[in-house]
């Protein structure tokens, strides 16, 4: 069974012109930019002309582009090189709710250096109120961070508008185009931002790299102390094949991205028709017309998120319900909280994300395999029966042992009925899960592993697995 990648918002696989791109800075171009002899200077060159290619692909002038790590790097560089800079002209910031971490964690660090931060709301769609960011403005605001695009519900932002006050407070503007840039149109002008990070594995270039525009005449200070590459801004040696990809991603994104965005938003919109007729509890997150072309999110209400996503994978579709750099984390997103979407309802999220190279003949198969697992989820429990319920006096507090049939019923049938189970058993307790799925005993063993229950014990008499379970901790 082939794979479905629907996860492009975590990354997006290498583009082969990328890497081709690249492949001869690794062996024949391998020199040290910084070098000034004829094998520096041709590395030197190469990354000139990728980041033309990037200022091009958001409207700005090479010379505004400086390249880092990753989007993560780009903005807490943004947000603590800007302010560390400027903190004699004020030490008041406004960030956005829905932030990625990268920008939330910066302004705590900030706020713990003395800077204040004013933390704006979002309404259910995951929209920032324009008119918020100008009742938040101060006499000391010197920074406002407001991301694109949310990479966890794909609302897009009003950030002309937000760079329209901005400008009339003279108020320096950051924005977090990761999830926007070779995706949709990018211009920083247009936008009236002073900073933008983005970030080459978003756009099918390699991991690893990524770049800030900072507008000419801003100033920021730089994070790392070393050499003077990238203008002072960003010591160390660049990663000049990382930094080739990128460049050659861009363009490759700037060319195609009509193309792109066609195909890609049609099967985001056969998703989201398709999945909100499969159940009346099923619910999109973020604006429904105002998101990235790329996607679907929804809270399917029924059925938790680790679930869902472990039916998903055992099918082989490669999903997620939300960031990936968040994805251990048991506990709701805080930008659905953000969004006063219920922590219940909120442990029920799914992302589908999808990329240049998905098929609308993918989407139906997901359709399908979503169809099996909100049919399994509203089941009558008697499906799968409870055949066995004993008593026994551990540590002068009687245990239940329960045992469960659910051979027939194949995945993720027996671990959406163990789930199910769990929620009304007491700490000590163990079920027994009788079932004769191949992937059950795969499928529990990680459903084990993810909420930290105890294995008793596995047993196995020819298709058969009694797969015993003790409930040490409650599920939140």
């Amino acid at each position: 069974m082939n794979s479905i990648y629907v996860d492009h918002a975590a990354t997006t696989p290498t583009d082969p012109r990328v890497l081709e791109a690249m492949r001869p800075f690794f062996t024949f171009h391998f020199g040290n930019p910084s070098s000034t002899h004829r094998v520096g200077t041709t590395a030197r060159e190469a990354i000139e002309k990728a980041r033309s290619q990037i200022a091009s692909l958001i409207n700005a002038a090479p010379e505004e582009v400086y390249f880092t790590s990753g989007g993560t790097e780009a903005d807490n560089l943004a947000l603590k090189g800007y302010a560390l800079a400027t903190c004699a002209k004020g030490r008041h910031i406004i960030v956005s709710s829905i932030e990625h971490h990268a920008v939330l964690h910066s302004a705590e660090t900030l706020r713990k250096l003395g800077f204040e931060v004013s933390i704006l709301p979002v309404d259910g769609l995951g929209r920032v109120d324009p008119q918020d960011v100008n009742r938040a403005l101060r006499k000391n605001t010197i920074l406002i961070s407001v991301m694109h695009a949310n990479n966890e519900v794909g609302t897009v932002q009003d950030v002309a508008e937000i760079g329209r006050i901005a400008k009339e407070a003279g108020v320096i503007l950051h924005t977090d185009a990761v999830q926007t840039a070779g995706s949709i149109p990018v211009d920083v002008n247009g936008l009236g931002v002073d900073m933008l990070s983005l970030s080459a594995h978003k756009f099918y270039g390699p991991k690893g790299v990524g770049a800030l525009y900072v507008r000419k005449g801003v100033k920021i200070i730089p994070l790392l102390d070393g050499g003077i590459q990238e203008h002072g801004l960003r010591a160390g040696t660049e990663n000049v094949p990382a930094i080739i990809g990128m460049g050659v991603a861009a363009q490759l994104s700037q060319t195609e991205m009509v193309s792109r965005s066609t195909h890609i938003s049609k099967l985001r919109d056969l998703l989201i028709e398709a999945i909100l007729h499969l159940d009346l509890d099923i619910t999109l997150n973020g604006h429904r017309y105002e998101r990235l072309p790329c996607n679907v999110s929804v809270c399917l209400g029924k059925i938790r998120y680790q679930e869902s996503l472990q039916a998903l994978n055992s099918k082989s579709i490669c999903a997620s319900s939300g960031s990936a750099c968040t994805s251990h984390a048991l506990k709701p997103s805080h930008v659905l909280t953000a969004m006063g979407i219920l922590p219940e309802k909120a442990m029920s999220v799914l992302r589908f994300t999808f990329g240049k190279d998905n098929t609308e003949t993918e989407v139906e198969r997901i359709v399908e395999e979503l169809r099996n697992i909100m049919k399994f989820a509203s089941m009558p429990f008697q499906h799968a029966s409870i055949v066995k319920e004993d008593s026994k006096l551990i540590q002068s507090e009687e245990k239940k042992i329960i045992t469960v049939d659910a051979k027939g019923l194949y995945c993720p049938m027996p671990v959406l009925k163990t789930r199910e189970m769990f929620d009304s058993m007491n700490i000590g307790d163990t079920l027994q899960v009788i079932a004769d799925d191949p992937a059950a005993e795969s499928d529990l063993q990680n459903w084990v592993r993810f909420t930290g229950q105890k294995v008793i014990s596995v047993q196995r008499q020819g298709a058969e697995i009694r797969f015993s379970i003790e409930k040490v901790r409650v599920i939140s």
